[in-house]
This record gives C-alpha cells, sequence and structure tokens, in this order.
C-alpha cells in the first residue's frame, strides 16, 4: 500500500556561473557526481540522489527548478553552491519551486589543504561564502527549506539528508491523496472536525464523506470463499480464541469481521484512498464496528482515525510513510488513563478497538468480548501491548481557525509489566518528556487533540521540518520544556499566525 522510498527521487542541484571559465566549471560538474555517488552508496539515504547539469543561468536555474515541480518521481531538491552563484539568478525560479528544498552547506574538500592552497584553489571551493548569497535569497523570498550544515561524507550530514527525505516523501504522498470518511464526525466533538476546503489547499489531500450504505452494498458482496481464504490467514498469524476458531460459538462473528476486512479493502482500492475514518455513531448496516479490519488495515499502511478524525487519519498516513523501512512503526494512538503515582507517572494509551498491530511487542491474540459503545454486536479485535525501553513521540494536527497546528510531545516507551484481564484492547504505555505533570499541562495549553499519531521511528525535527514543508505552526514538547516559556511561546505564535 506504501510506495516504495526507492522508487523517489531528490535532485542535486549545484549552482555557479560562469565568470569561472570551462576548466572551473569542469571541476564544477566532476565534485558534484562524486558527491552524489557517495550520497546514494549512503544506508542513510532511502530515495535515489539524481544529479542535474549545473545550473549557471537565470535560464537554467528557472528551467530545472520547474522541471522538479512536474516530475512525477521527484520529491525534492537538494541545493548546493560550490562557486559563488550570484542569488539574483534565483529569484524566478526559486519563485515558481513547489517542491520542498534542502539547502546543504557543504564544500568539496574536507580539509583546508595549506601548503598548496592557490587563488584558484580559492576561485573553485567558495561554498562558504557562495552558500551564504544563495541563502539569502531564499530568506528574502521568505521561502522554507531545510538547511544541512557539514562535509558531504560526514555520516552525519548524510543522516541528516536521508531523514529529511523522508519527510519529503510524506509530504509528497499527500499531495492528490484521497482520505475517505464514513459518515462524519462524532456528535458535538470539536478538535475531530476541521476546514477541509482550507485542508486541501494548505496540504494537498482531499476529504470527502461516504455514506455507511455505499461502504456496506460493498462488504455484502464479498464472497464465502474469500472470506474462508482470509480466516486462514488469521488463524497463521494470531493466536485465536477458543470460541472463534471452527465449531466455536462466536465463528459466525469471526466470518462478519472478515467480511468487513474485505469489503473495506475493497472499497479503499477501488477508491484509491490512502486512508479513512469511521464512527460507531454510524453503522447502520455493519454487524459490528470493524475492529481487527481497522487494526489490519493500518498496517498495511492506510492512515486512520476514529470518530471521523480526518486530519489524524491523514497525519498517520504521512508518518507511515516517513518511516517505512525503519524498525518500529507508527499508529493511531489516544491518551486514555493515567498512572498518577509519583513514583512513575505515566499515561496507557490505547483505543476501543483500533490500535496498530505494528506495535505490538508479541504475537497478537484475536479475540471476541463487548464493546458497551455503538449498539452493535460484540467486534473481534487483536489484543497485545506494545513494545517498551524505546525513544518515541506523540503527534496531533489541530485546525485553529486561522491557521493549523502539529503538536509533538516526545516521549519514552515504557514496558508494561502488569496483567490486564478485564482490558482486551490493545495497550501502549509511554512516560511523556519532561514529565507527565508538566507534559499534560502543555499539551493541555496548546489546545492538543486526543487523537495522536503515536511513533517509535520519526523524530521531532523531522516533524518540525514536514511543519516548514507545509508552512504551518509546530510546536515540541520535550525534556527542556518550561510551562513559563512554552505559554510565552504560544503568545508569540498567535501574534505571527494571526
Amino acid at each position: 500500500m506504501l510506495t516504495p522510498l526507492n522508487t523517489k527521487e531528490i535532485w542535486f542541484i549545484t549552482g555557479s556561473q560562469h565568470l569561472y571559465g570551462p576548466e572551473t566549471l569542469a571541476q564544477v560538474a566532476e565534485h558534484s557526481a562524486r558527491i552524489v555517488e557517495a550520497l546514494n552508496a549512503s544506508s542513510s539515504i532511502p530515495v535515489k540522489v539524481v544529479l542535474k547539469p549545473t545550473v549557471k543561468t537565470t535560464e537554467e536555474i528557472f528551467e530545472t527548478l520547474t522541471a522538479a515541480n512536474f516530475a512525477k518521481d521527484c520529491i525534492g531538491i537538494v541545493t548546493w553552491m560550490h562557486t559563488f552563484s550570484p542569488a539574483k539568478m534565483w529569484i524566478r525560479g526559486l519563485t515558481a519551486l513547489q517542491k520542498p528544498m534542502l539547502h546543504l552547506h557543504t564544500q568539496f574538500n574536507q580539509d583546508i589543504p595549506w601548503s598548496t592552497m592557490d587563488m584558484d584553489f580559492m576561485n573553485l571551493n567558495q561554498a562558504a561564502h557562495g552558500d551564504r548569497e544563495f541563502g539569502f535569497m531564499v530568506s528574502r523570498l521568505r521561502k522554507n527549506r531545510k538547511v544541512v550544515v557539514g562535509h558531504w561524507a560526514d555520516e552525519r550530514v548524510q543522516k541528516q539528508i536521508g531523514e529529511w527525505s523522508r519527510v519529503a516523501a510524506g509530504w509528497d504522498d499527500w499531495q492528490g491523496a484521497k482520505f475517505a470518511r464514513f459518515g462524519d464526525n462524532m456528535r458535538y466533538v470539536a478538535v475531530t472536525d476541521g476546514d477541509k476546503v482550507e485542508a486541501e489547499t494548505k496540504f494537498g489531500f482531499s476529504v470527502n464523506t461516504w455514506g455507511i450504505g455505499d461502504l456496506v452494498s460493498v462488504v455484502n458482496s464479498i464472497g464465502d470463499g474469500e472470506i474462508k481464504t482470509l480466516i486462514e490467514e488469521y488463524e497463521a498469524s494470531y493466536k485465536m480464541a477458543e470460541s472463534l476458531l471452527s465449531g466455536g460459538s462466536n465463528r459466525k462473528s469471526l466470518e462478519a469481521a472478515a467480511r468487513i476486512e474485505l469489503g473495506l479493502e475493497k472499497f479503499l482500492k477501488g477508491g484509491n484512498f490512502k486512508g479513512f475514518s469511521d464512527t460507531f455513531e454510524d453503522l447502520h448496516g455493519l454487524e459490528q464496528l470493524p475492529g481487527i479490519a481497522v487494526q489490519r488495515l493500518m498496517e498495511k499502511g492506510y492512515g486512520f482515525a476514529g470518530e471521523g478524525d480526518w486530519k489524524t487519519a491523514a497525519l498517520v498516513r504521512a508518518m507511515k510513510t516517513m518511516g517505512q523501512g525503519l524498525e518500529g512503526g507508527n499508529a493511531f494512538m489516544e491518551d486514555y488513563t493515567y498512572h498518577l503515582n509519583p513514583s512513575n507517572p505515566s499515561v496507557l494509551g490505547s483505543h476501543m478497538l483500533e490500535v496498530d498491530p505494528v506495535l505490538a511487542v508479541d504475537k497478537p491474540s484475536c479475540e471476541i468480548h463487548p464493546l458497551g459503545i455503538g449498539g452493535k454486536a460484540d467486534p473481534v479485535r487483536l489484543v497485545f501491548n506494545s513494545r517498551g525501553n524505546i525513544d518515541s513521540l506523540n503527534a496531533a494536527l489541530m485546525d485553529f481557525g486561522n491557521h493549523f497546528r502539529l503538536l509533538i510531545n516526545k516521549t519514552k516507551a515504557l514496558e508494561i509489566t502488569e496483567e490486564l484481564p478485564k482490558l482486551p484492547v490493545a495497550r501502549v504505555l509511554w512516560k511523556p518528556l519532561p514529565d507527565l505533570y508538566t507534559a499534560a499541562e502543555a499539551w493541555i495549553l496548546a489546545g492538543g487533540a486526543h487523537h495522536t499519531c503515536y511513533s517509535e521511528n520519526i523524530s521531532a525535527e523531522q516533524l518540525e521540518d514536514f511543519a516548514e514543508i507545509a508552512g504551518i505552526e509546530s510546536l515540541v514538547i520535550d525534556e527542556d520544556t518550561k510551562i513559563r516559556d512554552f505559554k510565552n511561546t504560544l503568545r508569540w505564535n498567535e501574534i505571527y499566525y494571526r
């Protein structure tokens, strides 16, 4: 379901000018090629780096940058000024550029060649001030970009480029994406709602609603043979509750759950959707609230959030795109209840049914239990605990009327050591940074949603870069957060986004 990152490209564009003559320009091209070769050999960069011809004039710059706009596989550009490249040449191209940009402030040589350095060397290796000229123009045009500083062969630099390329891939995946809402959002809930027109304008994805009947008709078209095959997959993948086995008292419920999964996936594939939401207040025609169906579809890469929360569904999809191929997962999450014992204050995250098994520490258990909400038959779901002792984070996307805010809280995943015999849902436990009391206060002051995307492999810096590309506000709650400073940041940002 996710587009492999190795099918995507970032274009490497080196700036120079004709002033230095053909011999110098030939060296610029050779050096650029060697840098690109090294970047493509780096295990830190999951996309292909494509070398473009050195740009030396206003026309070449404009043609290259506008070509990037329309290149299907190009998700962003990397710029570098090997020599001095007068920045007025870049105005037209930068104004037209629509793809994300990373400015690599590097130079070909790592060390100064003290004993051999002459003016020819100095004229060739001018990035120290050529990049500053370029940087002025990008700032003058008020254009967002990522800046990475250091030698191109440095592992740290390559890691930064690779992490940014994942962010650019997440942004690219949103462009033209479609998200389906089955029914509206949960009645009277504020934070899950938002301006879908503004979101499509700002983010590039569309959100539209389909009646639950449209889904039910597809679900009802699923044949018994398909259901039998999927149940065999369940039995091979999970620890099955006895009542769900062949001849068990709840076997028919498992068949109904499998039918819903097959129908839901068929609907999503048919409409080329990248994510969806549903609500337990609108299930007419479905036997049970989709549980295992949603869990498994998220594991395949679909974005999802409950109660009609399309913003979080889109965020989950973007973060899944960014994190693919890395250890750990990204999943729809909800802060459910607190452990307020002073010895170890922490948060238990879960949802009614829909927690992605990508987070499971062990083989999930396939079970059926009453839900107590929604007024439907008992739903089938996967039950498991998540991994502990790893760095993680929660991120939420909110619409504040005059702007969108991406709120990020760094967390530490904790191992669940207690038995939970009466809580038959998936469970995740974490400690918010800097501590539960500060983090929760800051989250509430910032108007943070109760739905999030929980991540085990995306960094706060990457999400800040994502917000930069989108041109929206981002706020981070981490080990350095102080409430007095956080309040002031909120006040300053409010003035800026007004």
